[in-house]
């Protein structure tokens, strides 16, 4: 008789401990399962972790400062394999006719992304306006541009000369440079002064083509040396006083 209860509580407590362990296995089901999907929000959302992130300034005349980490990894990467199919030779503005031409100053490919496009592209656009103070409606399209060895871009200025080109939006007010990849020698300068930045993967450059008395800047001049080793990718957004209305537009 003593043995036979002994049995059935061992049976009764192996059964106990048997439902245990199946509830136990389908609570951590559900828990891998919930942050699989917040994982996946995340990336969505935000595209990545960027890191610790903080502005440094480095000229006041002229106004530039570098916010670093202002793109995640996972966002450099997903920007250039939307690029890289698309790109062509890049392309400077004729400041005679407006028009589009092939420049040896200018010697990167390029390509550009439409505003609002995907989640990604609104997410990184809202994060430009959060900090520029700018909206977002007031912004080009985001270039994407490559520089392999050799190439690049002499001095110039963002601004424009000829009121022609200032009927949509008015002048281009300020700049910001974010970089995907940096090779050796691929940093922008600001010739004017002399001052030149060597930014990693994800900073972004942020300068003013216009003074606060918004009056253009001559001080805002600047380019991108030739790459000597490796390639660089960036992409740049280019700021206007007013909204800017998007023409859709294909190339650079």
């Amino acid at each position: 008789m003593i043995s036979r209860l002994k049995s059935m509580i061992s049976d009764k407590e192996e059964s106990s401990l048997i439902r245990l362990k199946s509830r136990l296995k389908s609570m951590i089901s559900r828990l891998k399962s919930m942050i699989s999907r917040l994982k996946s929000m995340i990336s969505d959302n935000i595209g990545g972790e960027r890191g610790v992130q903080w502005t440094e300034v480095i000229s006041l005349e002229p106004r530039a400062s570098i916010y670093h980490n202002f793109l995640s990894k996972e966002e450099c990467e997903y920007l250039i394999k939307l690029a890289t199919p698309r790109m062509k030779k890049s392309k400077v503005v004729d400041s005679k006719t407006g028009k589009s031409k092939e420049s040896r100053n200018r010697t990167s490919s390029g390509m550009f992304v439409e505003r609002g496009q995907d989640k990604v592209i609104r997410a990184i656009e809202k994060r430009i306006a959060d900090y520029t103070l700018i909206p977002v409606e007031h912004g080009e399209n985001l270039q994407v541009l490559h520089y392999e060895v050799g190439q690049k871009y002499v001095p110039h200025y963002d601004y424009f000369v000829n009121e022609l080109f200032t009927r949509n939006g008015g002048q281009r007010m300020a700049t910001l440079l974010m970089y995907f990849t940096v090779a050796a020698n691929g940093e922008p300068e600001r010739a004017k002064k002399g001052i030149s930045v060597k930014p990693k993967m994800g900073d972004a450059l942020l300068f003013w083509n216009m003074r606060p008395d918004a009056t253009l800047d001559p001080l805002s001049l600047h380019g991108s040396y030739p790459v000597i080793k490796g390639d660089k990718w960036s992409c740049t957004k280019w700021m206007h006083v007013g909204e800017f209305k998007i023409r859709n537009r294909k190339g650079v």
